[in-house]
């Protein structure tokens, strides 16, 4: 979309990132259980086939080293190390939520005041409570605003200013009914809330309505003057709005991840305990599906192992993903963009 003669970085998340879309689908998009798993599959076919390519027999393994005992006994050391691992991560948690009744008042003064200022820029009673709802009411405001803009412009004598300010006005209401409509279904705690609201390039809209507010002030009517620094305002609420959000959803993935890798630490702490006590590659003879029961029963047992890693590790990815590209707030933009032309700050 054109904007004035700036190249437009891309709306949308995956469109915006330099990494392949079904890279950033996994790492983004996709179900975290759904690639737990797919991540266990992985290990479990891989020990499969290193066990049955591997020249020396397990069994013989076993009755000369016994690497079977060596490989859990470590197991069971991560896993406990895992469990102190949670502990830690609800405390990093809980240590936002915690505090005495002067910071907690603080804390909703602050969110008190935000929403006074948001109803105030929405002309509303109340803004809506919910937070999909609320992102929505923000997105809806700016294109409205992003109208109010292209109207009060329409009569300017500069046709390249004009159209500059169109273009700009017409890819900000195509993205922001995009994300109007995808936050219509949104409900916190899923991944599509962030999602959306990560689909909404607001620093590089602000930018733009800066650049063209600031080269084009000396000739802009008193009401295009004053519709530029509505439209700043209101984009001006959303980063706020979008990264508290972000901070919850990051608490409540971490709430979630700990609470899996609780419930999976059990099982997993067990089957290692079980294969160092009770195991006997000896007592396994036979093959299933010509795959030795002795390969197939500790590629097993050392996949179950490792469910909390790999909880930890689809989790993690995730969040560490979207941090990284939701490092700036407000008009910084930390991809490489190319720009027709500069602003003049002297």
């Amino acid at each position: 979309m054109g904007d004035g003669g700036d190249s437009q970085p891309r709306d949308t998340m995956r469109e915006r990132a330099d990494e392949s879309s079904w890279k950033l689908w996994v790492l983004m998009e996709a179900n975290r259980w759904a690639v737990t798993g797919a991540l266990l599959v992985g290990v479990f076919a891989a020990l499969v086939v290193v066990g049955v390519l591997d020249p020396s027999p397990l069994q013989r393994s076993v009755a000369q080293s016994d690497p079977t005992e060596t490989l859990f006994q470590a197991f069971v050391t991560a896993i406990i190390t895992g469990v102190t691992l949670v502990v830690t991560l609800n405390q990093l948690v809980l240590s936002q939520e915690l505090g005495p009744v002067g910071d907690q008042r603080d804390r909703m003064e602050g969110a008190m005041a935000f929403r006074e200022d948001v109803e105030q820029t929405l002309d509303s009673p109340v803004s809506p409570p919910e937070p999909s709802a609320f992102l929505q009411a923000l997105i809806d405001e700016t294109c409205s605003r992003a109208n109010d803009l292209a109207d009060a412009v329409s009569d300017s004598d500069d046709p390249e200013f004009r159209a500059a300010v169109e273009n700009y006005v017409d890819a900000l209401e195509e993205n922001a009914n995009e994300v109007s409509d995808e936050l219509d279904e949104a409900e916190f705690g899923s991944y599509d809330l962030l999602s959306a609201v990560l689909d909404f390039n607001y620093s590089w809209k602000i930018f733009v309505a800066r650049r063209l507010h600031n080269e084009h002030g000396d000739a802009l009517t008193d009401d295009a003057a004053a519709a530029f620094d509505d439209l700043e305002e209101v984009l001006g609420f959303f980063g706020p709005a979008r990264e508290h959000f972000k901070t919850l959803y990051f608490q409540w993935e971490l709430v979630d991840l700990s609470r899996a890798m609780l419930y999976s630490a059990v099982p997993a702490l067990v089957v290692a305990a079980s294969m160092i006590v009770y195991y006997d590659a000896k007592a396994l003879p036979g093959a299933t599906l010509g795959i030795s029961n002795d390969i197939l029963i500790t590629s097993f047992a050392a996949t179950v192992a490792v469910v909390p890693f790999m909880l930890l590790l689809s989790f993690i990815l995730r969040i560490a993903t979207v941090a990284k590209r939701t490092l700036s707030i407000g008009p910084f933009v930390l991809r490489n963009v190319d720009r027709s032309d500069e602003l003049d700050f002297e």
